[in-house]
């Protein structure tokens, strides 16, 4: 690994932390700043019928999905389990003006990443670098899998792949990871 790389992680790592330790604060709670929370199956309505998501969960898949706390906030970004509370972390933007089926494959990645949770696996492990980490690999299998089912090609995968936080080299890597064509 090379000494840009470990910076990038470590950034990476920095920056997250201090957005999930300013979004579990007391006044941003106490103040109700930007945070609202719902259960899944109340706000997302239809998924446990859905055989990718009842294959992820099995026979716990009502209860797991109607347990789920969703918090939407108006931070930035997409979506996470954030590994405190096990909490999904969306944000409302995303969901007003993000791609419906990039939208449905983050819900997917994400509730892989619940499960991961649950199970007890460190979905943040810095031992590793986004594209590299374990959790992430076996979340994104399972999407791109589901992104296949549903008739994306290799090319628009690509494109879902692609974020703001993952460089080019780092997108060739994951692709490689994945089995998607780059």
């Amino acid at each position: 690994m090379t000494q840009m790389s470990i910076i990038m992680i470590n950034l990476e790592n920095l920056l997250f932390r201090i957005f999930r330790t300013f979004q579990r604060s007391f006044l941003v709670k106490k103040l109700n700043l930007g945070i609202s929370t719902f259960i899944f199956s109340d706000y997302f309505k239809g998924f446990e019928k859905l055989e990718v998501v009842k294959a992820i969960f099995g026979n716990k898949t009502n209860e797991v999905l109607n347990n789920l706390r969703v918090d939407l906030t108006w931070f930035g970004g997409y979506m996470f389990v954030d590994d405190f509370s096990g909490h999904l972390v969306v944000s409302s933007r995303y969901l007003k003006k993000g791609n419906k089926v990039d939208i449905y494959l983050d819900l997917i990645h994400e509730l892989f990443h619940v499960n991961q949770f649950l199970e007890g696996k460190n979905l943040f492990d810095t031992n590793y670098s986004y594209v590299d980490r374990p959790t992430e690999i076996e979340a994104y299998t399972y999407t791109i899998k589901e992104a296949r089912r549903i008739g994306l090609t290799d090319k628009r995968i690509l494109t879902y792949l692609e974020t703001e936080w993952i460089n080019s080299e780092d997108l060739r890597r994951l692709a490689k990871n994945l089995n998607v064509n780059y």
